[in-house]
């Protein structure tokens, strides 16, 4: 494991709590939303787990004319044969950089639905299975909102996480202005470990003990979002099971092989303020709202000891 985050951070530099969230979050076969400004290394980070991992990679960019097809694949008819083959999209890959996300129509986003739920898309009534594992970092711009499509409560619910990575330190900036030139390092980048080692690493992850005391915590807090008066809707129980999940992973990150109250603490504000509907809020343009609402939330629920 400290491997697999020493080789992600030799070229995504300076944001070492920014790469253990993703890291957890993708043991924990979660999908990760990063909404931040352009410019700070979300295709950097996205393409070092996927080299790092061993995983092959796609990027696609969501704009207002992409099609579900565009993304899924398309049936082509062969007159030779009679039969229709499928061509995948660029969907079929290990990790997929979802890029501005909501610069696309509702449509499109919801083709992403099934394959982030279930790791497979239906083509023609003709189910295809998504590679294993399959890895979907999505990425928004928090500032432009002309042209965009919020994301809907369902496309949300299915994100594990939801990061900003925010600017690099001076000293790591000034760092990488010296070291980099003409060829991006992430290019470069060699396998920490391959597909199989990493489904181990998530099996293990699986098996940390997350004891009763920290379930019922965490029901606590879950309780909490559903009955304040200003939340609309709260954490869903997908979302309790997401948060299991990847308080695990968490452990396992921090070389644990159980759980603690503190790493609850540590993911709640990433793991569920983008699930809470605000009371008054139609979309998903309340960010620094939902986190503020949401670290309220977890100060009045006491911590086990």
């Amino acid at each position: 494991m400290t491997d697999l985050q020493a080789n992600v951070e030799s070229v995504f530099q300076g944001k070492t709590r920014v790469v253990r969230y993703t890291l957890a979050c993708l043991l924990a076969g979660g999908h990760v939303l990063l909404e931040d400004v352009p410019g700070v290394g979300k295709t950097t980070l996205a393409l070092a787990l996927a080299r790092s991992m061993g995983l092959s990679f796609q990027r696609i960019q969501f704009t207002s004319d992409l099609l579900p097809s565009d993304i899924i694949g398309v049936s082509v008819y062969r007159p030779e044969t009679g039969d229709f083959d499928f061509k995948p999209g660029p969907l079929f890959a290990g990790v997929i950089l979802a890029d501005e996300i909501n610069r696309t129509t509702p449509r499109t986003q919801s083709a992403l639905l099934e394959a982030m739920s279930e790791g497979k898309v239906s083509v023609d009534n003709v189910t295809h299975q998504l590679p294993d594992p399959f890895l979907v970092i999505a990425t928004q711009n928090p500032l432009e909102h002309h042209g965009t499509y919020p994301l809907p409560e369902s496309q949300l619910d299915r994100f594990l996480m939801r990061l900003s990575i925010g600017y690099p330190s001076r000293r790591i900036e000034r760092q990488i202005l010296l070291e980099r030139r003409l060829a991006e390092p992430v290019h470069e980048l060699e396998a920490a470990l391959d597909v199989s080692e990493f489904r181990a690493l998530q099996q293990k992850a699986a098996r940390v003990r997350l004891d009763e005391t920290l379930v019922d915590y965490l029901m606590e807090v879950v309780d909490k979002t559903r009955r304040d008066t200003r939340v609309r809707i709260g954490v869903s129980t997908r979302g309790a099971l997401a948060m299991a999940r990847v308080a695990r992973a968490w452990a396992l990150v921090q070389g644990r092989d159980f759980c603690i109250p503190d790493d609850l603490r540590e993911l709640f504000v990433p793991c569920f303020a983008h699930r809470l509907a605000l009371a008054g809020s139609a979309g998903d343009g309340d960010k620094d709202q939902a986190e503020m609402v949401m670290e309220e939330l977890v100060s009045e629920v006491p911590t086990p000891t």
